[in-house]
C-alpha cells in the first residue's frame, strides 16, 4: 500500500525569488520588528566597529525582552536602509553582509507562505518574486525557520 503525504505544504514544488535590490522588504510605511539575537548584535557591532552596548543604543530597541532594530523617523523604513549612491532607484542595507536571518529570509515569511494569494501579495510590493531561481522545499523550510525564530 502506498501512502501519500497529505499535509504538503502548496509551495512544496518551490518557489521563484531574485532579489532586486530595491529595499521595498526594509521599508515601511508600517513599523515592525526586525529581531536581533545576540549573535547578531555582536555581528553587526563588529561589522560597524563599535561596541554592542552602542549598537544596541543607536540602532535597536528592547520589546518583550527582546531585540528589534529600529526603524527611520518618518518612512518607518529599517534604520540601515539607505539610498544606493550607484542606483539612485535602489536602496541598500549598511550592514548586509551580516544582516539579521530574519532579513535573509525574506520573502520566505509565514504570513507570505500561508497561500498563492498571500504570496501573490507579497510579489505585488516585491518585484523579485515569481522572478529568478526557484527555491526547492527544503531551502524554503530552513529560511522560514529562520525567519519564524
Amino acid at each position: 500500500m502506498k501512502i501519500f503525504a497529505e499535509n504538503r505544504p502548496w509551495y512544496a514544488d518551490g518557489l521563484a525569488f531574485e532579489c532586486l535590490h530595491c529595499g521595498r522588504c526594509c521599508a515601511g510605511p508600517e513599523e515592525g520588528y526586525v529581531w536581533v539575537t545576540q549573535e547578531e548584535i555582536a555581528a553587526i557591532s563588529e561589522y560597524l566597529a563599535i561596541p554592542a552596548d552602542q549598537m544596541l543604543e543607536k540602532y535597536a530597541r528592547p520589546v518583550a525582552g527582546r531585540y528589534s532594530l529600529i526603524e527611520q523617523e518618518g518612512t518607518q523604513d529599517c534604520i540601515f536602509l539607505v539610498p544606493d549612491p550607484d542606483a539612485p532607484e535602489q536602496r541598500t542595507c549598511t550592514v548586509y553582509p551580516v544582516r539579521p536571518a530574519q532579513c535573509r529570509a525574506w520573502p520566505f515569511w509565514p504570513h507570505n507562505l500561508t497561500s498563492p494569494q498571500a504570496w501573490n501579495a507579497a510579489a505585488e510590493q516585491c518585484g523579485g518574486i515569481n522572478r529568478g531561481r526557484t527555491h526547492n522545499l527544503d531551502e524554503i523550510q530552513t529560511k522560514l525557520k529562520a525567519a519564524t525564530r
